[in-house]
């Protein structure tokens, strides 16, 4: 099966550059299974980091375009390359194949494996529009904490050992504290320094690595031949009608 995975921003154009992409699909491609191959893409503009439902809106519309491209290019499902999962919903009115966000994926799976658990996410300016994510998923009681490292998105790769300490220092808070049994890294560049083996052996919960959940369910849908509802996603009424995409948009 081919995977595309949607960067909904121009990393290669920002600071991590298309080095980053390339060392994100080498990881995915390594934690797919047999016979999968996954794709990093990146949109042409956008934000170099979204870190606020503003800069999550502003690179909706280009992540849907480049997710569209890939069903007609082939793809079997893509990911939203963001915790956030800007657009999925809208992304799912307009596919067929399966596309999933880190999120959802990853919170439906940390719920299974305890009775709470807990986010790592970047800035306390995120900590209700996790929570409110948590609801959308139907997990908000199972939510025991959203907990804010305070290390900016383009800053966990500078110091890997500094962002290690300071994720594991969080982390035992979530299950110290919080009486969480189980956490996840509420953030795509965390997910992708691969640490969850080690930092979960250091608090004794299990972690929840964002993008390897969305891997592995995007995997399991296809699989199984699985897609999102098309009466829970419907196709915009005016496209129902006739209307293409590119004239929905009045110029």
């Amino acid at each position: 099966m081919r995977i595309a995975y949607v960067v909904p921003g121009p990393m290669s154009k920002g600071p991590m550059g298309s080095k980053e992409m390339q060392r994100r699909e080498a990881l995915l491609n390594s934690w797919a299974f047999p016979g999968t191959e996954v794709a990093v893409v990146d949109v042409p503009d956008g934000p170099a980091s979204i870190e606020s439902a503003y800069e999550e809106a502003l690179c909706v519309p280009a992540a849907i375009d480049l997710i569209m491209k890939c069903e007609r290019d082939g793809f079997d499902a893509a990911i939203i390359g963001c915790f956030g999962d800007p657009g999925l919903e809208a992304a799912r009115e307009l596919t067929r194949m399966p596309v999933v966000g880190p999120c959802e994926s990853s919170l439906l799976l940390a719920a299974g494996l305890g009775h709470k658990f807990s986010i790592l996410t970047i800035f306390d300016s995120l900590i209700a529009g996790q929570e409110l994510l948590a609801h959308k998923a139907g997990v908000r009681e199972k939510l025991a904490s959203v907990r804010a490292t305070g290390i900016p998105v383009l800053d966990l790769m500078k110091d890997p050992e500094r962002t290690k300490a300071r994720l594991i220092e969080v982390a035992g808070q979530c299950v110290k504290l919080d009486r969480a049994d189980a956490f996840l890294f509420g953030c795509m560049t965390m997910s992708f320094l691969d640490l969850a083996d080690e930092i979960s052996a250091a608090v004794g919960a299990p972690a929840v690595n964002a993008g390897k959940a969305a891997l592995k369910h995007a995997e399991a849908l296809v699989s199984m031949g699985l897609s999102h509802s098309k009466a829970a996603f419907p196709m915009p009424a005016k496209m129902q009608a006739g209307q293409t995409f590119e004239t929905l948009r009045v110029a």
